[in-house]
């Protein structure tokens, strides 16, 4: 019994990465959040057609693998930039003014509570109700770097640091 990715030439290339990731995980349905995990780590969010292409491949209906990538916070379904900023708006980052922050960020990087990615692919703004650093509070985490008593302009302080380190790389 041959599977997709060894059948289907023209997806298998399509989706080269992805029949990777399946392998890896002996393409069992049982692994299917860790596949999901992996592919989001491949394209930084989880594209209609790939979810449909691991329905496929790992024979489970597709609405089961659309029901797991949209009931978990973790993954995203729209794409997302390289660079995620976290905002906390729990309640001691609230009171210690985390919206001009956020507003800082959006007038920054064009972005706006419905447009959340910038069109470069760069930064992903989101808000989060806690971060569970409230000692720290107004606190912004960048992809994995925590930093804390954030204020707009430092905020937007280190999104141009990472924008001069990008334009350099």
């Amino acid at each position: 019994m041959s599977t997709v990715c060894e059948t289907a030439a023209t997806p298998a290339e399509k989706f080269a990465n992805v029949c990777r990731i399946l392998e890896k995980h002996g393409n069992h349905p049982a692994r299917l959040i860790p596949i999901l995990q992996a592919v989001q780590e491949e394209y930084r969010y989880l594209p209609e057609e790939v979810l449909t292409y691991i329905a496929v491949a790992l024979d489970v209906p597709p609405a089961r693998v659309f029901g797991v990538a949209t009931f978990y916070a973790h993954f995203a379904m729209e794409p997302r930039g390289k660079y995620i900023v976290r905002l906390c708006d729990g309640t001691a980052c609230h009171v210690k003014q985390s919206i001009p922050i956020l507003e800082a960020l959006y007038a920054k990087l064009n972005l706006s509570g419905k447009k959340k990615t910038s069109d470069d692919l760069q930064f992903t703004i989101e808000t989060v109700a806690c971060l569970g650093a409230c000692g720290l509070a107004p606190v912004m985490v960048i992809n994995d770097d925590v930093y804390g008593q954030m204020t707009p302009a430092r905020a937007v302080e280190l999104i141009d640091d990472i924008l001069k380190k990008e334009a350099h790389a």
